[in-house]
């Protein structure tokens, strides 16, 4: 039978959940872990963070039930507990980016939207015209090891602090459609930015490798392209 102590504990367990992400570098390290595992030292590295703080910030989100870890020696690896919570964090940022016109001007001054005239593509028009085989060039430059986790067919990895020195690398034949971590991501609008102002015709993925995936379509694995 229930009881009023029952349903405060179930409803605080819900909270709990809600809270573990009330810390913005702790969704940071949602944002990133969407795009593959990666290890507590990696992770402190790329929300600029010490490993304390990190471990500290991972310790919650385990308890909270959205990521879990893995030993590997010396090493501990973490990865999102599963696909529903990119889609919790997706519903986050839509819900708050909605109901709030604050949070949408801070959108358009880190990605530097309306700076430039580089087209999107939606990834159901990408994946079209990945199967036709057109001239494309799918360029992702997210990290190595976030490509290596998982990429779409056919990308190219070329991250963005190498891009200027690799850039001869890209044909100008073919254009080019870059693409990140997602929405709120600025890797593939700095790339894009740059690739433009060199000459290149190029388009941006809206959406991230984990809005792909969770959209049904296929990625590839580093052992996939040996």
């Amino acid at each position: 039978m229930s009881t009023r102590a029952t349903k405060e504990a179930l409803f605080d367990g819900f909270a709990q959940v809600a809270k573990a992400l009330s810390n913005g570098r702790r969704a940071e390290i949602v944002d990133v872990l969407a795009n593959g595992e990666r290890s507590v030292e990696s992770l402190a590295a790329e929300v600029h963070q010490s490993i304390a703080n990190t471990s500290q910030h991972l310790q919650i989100l385990k308890n909270a039930g959205l990521v879990t870890p893995r030993r590997n020696g010396t090493f501990v690896y973490y990865r999102l507990a599963s696909p529903d919570v990119v889609g919790f964090w997706r519903a986050l940022q839509g819900i708050a980016r909605e109901s709030r016109g604050d949070i949408e001007r801070l959108v358009d001054e880190y990605l530097g939207d309306g700076s430039d005239d580089v087209e999107g593509l939606t990834k159901e028009e990408l994946w079209k015209r990945i199967k036709r085989k057109d001239k494309l060039v799918v360029l992702d430059v997210r990290p190595q090891e976030e490509y290596e986790a998982g990429h779409l067919p056919g990308a190219v990895s070329i991250p963005l602090h190498q891009l200027k020195k690799r850039v001869k690398e890209l044909p100008k034949s073919k254009q080019i459609v870059a693409y990140c971590r997602g929405p709120l991501c600025a890797l593939a609008p700095d790339a894009t930015r740059y690739l433009k102002s060199k000459g290149y015709r190029v388009k941006r993925l809206a959406e991230g490798a984990p809005d792909w995936e969770a959209a049904g379509y296929p990625l590839s694995r580093a052992t996939d392209d040996k």
